[in-house]
C-alpha cells in the first residue's frame, strides 16, 4: 500500500520521465528537420518492433517512452499495444529475481504475442486518427525551425537575457535533478532506473538551456509543457489516489479463489488497473506454486505496471480501446493455455 508521499513521488518521476521524453523527440525531430520520423513512419514493422523491444525491458520507462512517441505521432496505435503486451512493468524485477528462467520464457512469449497483436491491429484498426486529437497528435514545424543549438554566443545571450518559459523550465529540471541526486525523490529505486533518470533529466536541462528562443517558446513551451505536463501529472496523481483508496478498501488478496478459471478472470481484470502491485499476487502465488503458468501468462499479457498512466493523459480513447484488445488477448491466450494443461 502505497502513502501519500510516495503517490507524489511516483508522480513526479512518471511525469518528469515522460516530460523529457517530450523534449527529446521534438528536439531530434527539429534537429533532424522531421527525417527520422519520416523513417520510423515509413515501417509499420519497425514502429512494432521498437515497442516490443522498448516494452521488454524490465520496468516501465520503456513503455513510458513509447507513450511519449505515440504522443507525436511517431508510432502506430498497433506499436503501442505491442508496447503493453510486451511489458510486465516492475514485476518484471521480482519474476526474474524468483523465477529467472521461467520469467525469461514469459518475457519472450509475450514479446512474440505483443508483435503478433501489434501487427493486426494496425492491420484491421483502421480508425485509429479518432483516438486522439490532432493538435495533441503530431509535430509542429515552423520556417524558423533551423535550430542553431550550439552556438556558445547565442547561448551566453540566451541565459543573460532568460526570458521566463526558459528560467521555469530549467527550475523544474534543476530542482527535480538536485532531487534525484539527494535521493528525495525515487530513493527505492533500481541503480540503473536512477542513472537512465538522471540522463534524460540532465538531457533536459541541456535543451532548455540552450535551443533558441523560438524553438524553445513554440515547441517545449506552448507545444509540450502547456499542453502535456499539468495533464499527465493530474491524471498521474489523480488515478494513483483514486487507486490507493481502492485498495484500502478492497481486500484484493481475498478474492482470489480455489477454482482456475474464476482466478483467471480475475487475474485478467485486475490487469486493467494501471498500477505495479496487484499483479504480484499472481507472481507470488506462481512462485509458491499455487497457480499454474497459464494465469501468470495472462495476468502479465494485461498487466503494464505503470506504463499506460500517461496515456490517460494523452488520450483516454487510446487507453480504453487499448486495455480492451489486451483483455481479449490476454484471457483468449490464458484460457487456450489452462485448457491446455499449462
Amino acid at each position: 500500500m502505497k502513502s501519500f508521499p510516495e503517490i507524489i513521488n511516483l508522480s513526479i518521476i512518471i511525469t518528469i520521465f515522460v516530460f523529457t521524453m517530450m523534449l527529446l523527440v521534438e528536439y531530434v525531430n527539429v534537429i533532424t528537420h522531421g527525417k527520422w520520423q519520416e523513417d520510423l513512419q515509413n515501417s509499420k514493422v519497425g514502429q512494432i518492433l521498437l515497442g516490443v523491444i522498448l516494452g521488454a525491458v524490465p520496468g516501465c520507462l520503456g513503455a513510458f517512452t513509447v507513450v511519449s512517441l505515440y504522443s507525436h505521432g511517431v508510432v502506430s496505435f498497433g506499436a503501442l499495444v505491442a508496447t503493453m503486451i510486451a511489458t510486465s512493468g516492475d514485476e518484471a524485477y521480482v519474476m526474474f529475481s524468483l523465477f529467472p528462467l521461467k520469467a525469461i520464457l514469459i518475457t519472450i512469449i509475450i514479446s512474440v504475442i505483443g508483435f503478433v497483436t501489434g501487427y493486426l491491429t494496425d492491420k484491421f484498426y483502421k480508425k485509429q486518427n479518432l483516438l486522439i486529437k490532432p493538435e495533441v497528435h503530431g509535430f509542429e514545424l515552423h520556417s524558423e525551425d533551423a535550430c542553431d543549438c550550439f552556438s556558445l554566443t547565442l547561448i551566453k545571450q540566451q541565459l543573460i537575457n532568460i526570458t521566463f518559459p526558459r528560467a521555469l523550465l530549467i527550475g523544474i529540471l534543476v530542482v527535480f535533478l538536485l532531487l534525484l541526486i539527494t535521493n528525495q525523490i525515487a530513493p527505492d529505486e533500481e541503480g540503473w532506473i536512477k542513472i537512465t533518470l538522471g540522463i534524460s533529466t540532465a538531457f533536459g536541462l541541456f535543451v532548455v538551456s540552450t535551443v533558441p528562443d523560438h524553438f524553445l517558446e513554440k515547441h517545449l513551451w506552448q507545444h509540450v509543457l502547456k499542453k502535456h505536463l499539468l495533464r499527465i501529472f493530474l491524471w498521474t496523481f489523480g488515478t494513483l489516489i483514486f487507486l490507493h483508496f481502492l485498495q484500502n478498501y478492497l481486500n484484493i488478496n481475498a478474492w482470489i479463489q480455489s477454482n482456475y478459471f474464476v482466478v483467471l478472470v480475475i487475474a485478467v481484470l485486475i490487469g486493467i488497473i494501471p498500477e505495479s502491485g496487484p499483479h504480484l499476487i499472481f507472481v507470488t502465488l506462481f512462485a509458491a506454486g499455487t497457480i499454474p503458468f497459464s494465469i501468470l501468462l495472462a495476468s502479465s499479457i494485461v498487466q503494464d505496471g505503470h506504463g499506460t498512466l500517461p496515456l490517460l493523459a494523452v488520450s483516454s480513447k487510446g487507453f480504453v480501446v487499448l486495455k480492451l484488445i489486451n483483455v481479449l488477448v490476454g484471457f483468449s491466450i490464458g484460457l487456450t493455455a489452462l485448457l491446455l494443461g499449462f
